[in-house]
């Protein structure tokens, strides 16, 4: 916490004080090929910008095209030089995630760095278009199956290029405060026992769940690529626009506590750019350094549920 506050640096040199600019100073990206999902707003907008300025071919997933479309132009008038493309992907959507793989897939571009960034926050209960609790449906199983059918572009990317793949799932500090069982695979969609707080911070464990068995399974087939979770921080953005008058509150009161969206973005640009991390995989980042996530967060047995449960929903949809 005394870290957090003052913005010391821990082993890695950064902290929470430190930007992504600085977290990236000196790195070229030059021949790596980017996707971010959710890059049009927020600390994806500034993950984007960053990784566009050290000269990565960016591409913006988004669901609005219209404003991930504005983004892109405000990142080329201070970044005239800056390679971007914007392709339209709704996570709530399975039909969608696949129309985007198979466009992407057609554009034969590499993909060296995928960030699985975009998210919901503490929605009222929803179901999503396949039938599945919305916050669940985009925060983890959308980048499941995005993951899931991209895959072979990175390994394909990353053998003939002879550089690591990457591979980072944002998630939250959140992931702690969740259900009493970690992930409620029998009672996923129960409106009755639905909390909008504690289904948030399911999706967030799946996210690191989701990054530890995918990164064991690239592991023990010697894939050259990492995959790693990164907690951003706690960040004043349009993620907070569900929040209820207790969390507004909260949030006034531990302002000391909040980043700026160029804070926010660091641990993201770091994960995903920094040579410091070659080889580095099934991790959890907060701040630009590792740190332990919670203990569900660990359960291997609870990870492989997981990937079977997602497999499963996906394949059948």
């Amino acid at each position: 916490m005394f870290r957090l506050i003052t913005g010391i640096a821990g082993p890695s040199g950064f902290g929470s004080a430190s930007t992504a600019e600085q977290v990236t100073q000196g790195i070229d990206a030059t021949n790596l090929t980017v996707l971010i999902t959710g890059g049009g707003s927020g600390i994806g907008f500034e993950t984007a910008r960053v990784l566009a300025l050290r000269n990565a071919h960016v591409i913006i997933a988004a669901r609005n095209i219209e404003s991930a479309n504005e983004a892109k132009q405000l990142i080329l008038k201070d970044n005239k030089t800056a390679q971007l493309d914007v392709l339209k992907l709704d996570l709530a959507s399975l039909k969608s995630i696949k129309a985007f793989a198979d466009n992407f897939i057609a554009l034969n571009l590499p993909l060296n760095i995928l960030i699985n960034n975009a998210g919901i926050m503490f929605c009222p209960y929803q179901l999503s278009e396949d039938r599945m609790e919305m916050q669940f449906a985009t925060n983890h199983l959308g980048h499941f199956y995005l993951t899931k059918l991209l895959l072979d572009k990175m390994k394909e990317t990353a053998k003939s290029s002879g550089i690591e793949g990457r591979i980072i799932n944002l998630t939250s500090v959140a992931h702690l405060h969740t259900y009493d069982e970690g992930i409620q695979f029998d009672k996923i969609n129960e409106e009755t026992s639905y909390s909008d707080t504690k289904a948030y911070g399911q999706s967030k464990l799946a996210n690191i769940l989701h990054a530890n068995e995918l990164s064991r399974r690239l592991q023990a087939e010697g894939a050259n690529i990492t995959v790693n979770s990164v907690h951003p921080g706690l960040i004043t953005t349009n993620l907070y626009r569900h929040s209820s008058i207790f969390i507004k509150t909260l949030k006034y009161l531990t302002y000391i506590l909040w980043k700026n969206v160029r804070q926010g973005a660091a641990t993201t640009c770091y994960v995903a750019l920094h040579p410091a991390l070659k080889g580095v995989s099934g991790k959890y980042f907060v701040d630009c350094n590792e740190f332990e996530p919670g203990t569900f967060a660990t359960d291997k047995d609870l990870a492989k549920r997981l990937w079977d449960f997602s497999n499963k929903f996906v394949d059948a949809a």
